[in-house]
């Protein structure tokens, strides 16, 4: 044993980054570098390829606060039994979840009555004072309080003891429903008050300042993180109009943000929420109170699809993980069978595991800021926070939350960023796997109860244009169904696949095209190995489908690509379509009888559209 430290690489010279530079651009071959290896964030944030020590100090670095125990798993139950709930509550904290969300029913949501008798029976058997309950009651969020705490008075727990979460956010149910049975000035004077009332007790959060229903509706990372930090400065004013100083309300306003299926940005926006609500304590005074602020993730909605929904664990997986790794205090798995139905026990078991395996199997519970130090983390992090500050700004310059809501421009960005999500979807550059990414067609072998209806949403005496919730998966889902629906009716959807020259030429090209024509519900029916249009035309007679498609290499379009549509086209194809995008005789094809050219890029629900519309002779 010696006291010297011997340096692996001292025998290496030192390498710089123009080194490394001059070895890409090699590579590159006159390529540009920032259009090829390095992209962009919908916030318009920079990734590069590479980072440095530099960037690490350029940043900053963040600092969290020490984790003194594992997180808090939390397992949301929704159902309108309280009976049912009560079984399926136990059952979960048997299996080892710590906490529980219960869903109250209220206008635009299903759940649970929100009265003490309701309550009191789903919660029958859970010791009160050592399990944490939080609410989700939309616009009878104040009637479930009062009903929660009932019960806590009717099981004796005295306040020192209640612990949970009654999470009012007035705003929050405006957004998603459009509509509040009270003004929403009215309403923040009440959520207030309550926290007011809630000074008596260390362990329940009142409010909460929640970006999930912003990122629900399509929000970037710092659109979200904007969008909390209004709602928190929004309620520390109320509650400073109710006599709560900043201090104080800070330990009773509980912050809500979303984890999705990206790693590493949604550690960096939890790591940035950090920063931007300690911003906001140094600014009311309270500096302190900022490491009492509790978070508390829920895994995305947004990113869950219907179709090959065992894709959704590995998700929720990813997102439960990128919580741990941003130091949330509180973790809500959604069940896989989440876009579904309402989830059953087996459900319920896979999302509550997720915590455990991570917990147990990884002990990411037992790191505080695992992301701490890697450079990459610290500059996204640090450029998080300034965007959603910049974006925090320019809401309150308008007034406040509340006025950037009833002015509709915070909708109108948040519209346009999901829209751009979505347009990546469509054309290719995102991918969800299982739906748009390797679909899978046939059953999927998951069958749950559906969703109960849910109490309309009237007009109140608040109102605003509403941010619903939805899923990037649904455009490429409704296709799905309207191809069940025509199998249903009719034959499968099917076209031919009419490949010609070696299997090497073509093989990946008819991958990607199965691939794409999957995610409509579309199989295809695969021809024999052909040389030549007479062989691809007799393939076809045999086939009986209406529709084929062209798929081989782009020099065998060169030279058999037009008599061969023609041929097709002469044989009865209603529609020929194209595998790829040949530069050199598209003219010549089309003229040919090629109906459409489906590449990379290309609008893939309305292609698949056409195409379905095509098949069933529409």
């Amino acid at each position: 044993m010696t006291d010297t430290i011997t340096q692996l690489a001292a025998d290496f010279p030192a390498p710089n980054e123009a080194q490394w530079r001059g070895l890409v651009d090699k590579i590159l071959k006159g390529a540009n570098f920032d259009t090829r290896l390095a992209s962009k964030t919908l916030d318009g944030i920079a990734i590069k390829p590479l980072y440095t020590r530099a960037d690490e100090r350029s940043a900053g670095g963040v600092s969290l606060p020490d984790r003194a125990s594992d997180w808090d798993i939390r397992q949301r139950h929704v159902d309108a039994d309280p009976a049912l709930a009560n079984a399926a509550i136990l059952d979960d904290l048997a299996g080892g979840v710590t906490s529980i969300t219960l869903q109250i029913a209220a206008p635009g949501q299903s759940g649970l009555p929100h009265g003490a008798e309701a309550l009191g029976r789903a919660l029958e058997g859970v010791l009160l004072d050592v399990c944490p309950i939080a609410l989700d009651a939309g616009d009878h969020a104040l009637e479930a309080a009062a009903g929660l705490k009932a019960v806590w008075r009717a099981c004796g727990i005295a306040d020192g003891q209640c612990r949970g979460a009654f999470n009012l956010d007035p705003l929050g149910t405006l957004v998603r429903t459009g509509s509040l049975g009270q003004p929403a000035e009215k309403s923040l004077a009440l959520a207030a008050s309550l926290a007011a009332e809630t000074q008596v007790m260390p362990h329940v959060t009142a409010l909460a300042a929640d970006g999930r229903p912003y990122h629900e509706a399509g929000a970037s990372e710092a659109q979200e993180l904007a969008a909390m930090l209004g709602t928190l400065v929004m309620h520390l004013r109320a509650c400073e109009t109710a006599g709560v100083k900043p201090d104080q309300a800070l330990r009773t306003i509980a912050v809500h943000l979303a984890a999705d299926a990206d790693l590493f940005l949604t550690t960096a926006k939890l790591r940035a929420a950090r920063v931007l609500i300690q911003r906001v304590a140094d600014a009311c005074g309270s500096d302190a109170a900022a490491a009492h602020v509790q978070i508390s993730v829920a895994t995305s909605q947004r990113m869950l699809t219907r179709r090959d929904p065992w894709v959704n664990i590995l998700r929720a997986a990813t997102a439960c993980t990128a919580a741990a790794f941003g130091g949330a205090d509180t973790i809500e798995v959604l069940p896989f069978s989440w876009p579904l139905g309402l989830p059953d026990a087996f459900a319920r078991r896979v999302a509550r595991n997720t915590h455990i395996v991570l917990l147990e199997e990884t002990g990411l519970g037992r790191v505080a800021d695992p992301a701490a130090g890697a450079w990459f983390m610290e500059q996204m992090t640090t450029d998080l926070a300034a965007r959603a500050w910049v974006l925090f700004q320019a809401i309150e310059a308008q007034g406040g939350m509340l006025a950037a809501l009833q002015s509709d421009v915070l909708q109108a960005e948040i519209f346009k960023t999901a829209w751009e999500r979505s347009h990546a979807l469509n054309t290719g550059k995102l991918q969800l796997t299982g739906t748009s990414a390797f679909p899978r067609l046939g059953d999927d072998g998951v069958t749950v109860a559906p969703w109960p209806a849910v109490a309309p949403v009237v007009p109140g005496a608040a109102s605003l244009k509403p941010m619903p919730a939805h899923r990037l998966a649904e455009p490429l889902e409704k296709l799905r169904d309207q191809a069940d629906a025509a199998v249903k009716a009719g034959p499968p959807l099917r076209l031919f696949l009419a490949t010609i020259g070696p299997l090497s030429d073509y093989a990946a090209r008819a991958a990607w095209i199965r691939n794409f024509l999957a995610a409509g519900g579309i199989d295809v029916i695969d021809g024999p190995a052909c040389h030549t249009s007479a062989e691809v035309g007799a393939a076809y007679g045999l086939s009986g489908a209406n529709v084929a498609c062209l798929c081989a290499s782009d020099a065998v379009y060169s030279d058999l690509g037009e008599a061969t549509a023609s041929l097709l086209k002469t044989a009865g194809a209603r529609e020929v379509v194209l595998a790829g995008f040949p530069k050199t005789n598209r003219r010549e094809l089309e003229a040919a009888g090629v109906d459409r050219f489906i590449s990379v890029g290309c609008e893939q629900v309305a292609v698949l559209q056409g195409l379905q519309k095509a098949i069933m002779g529409q």
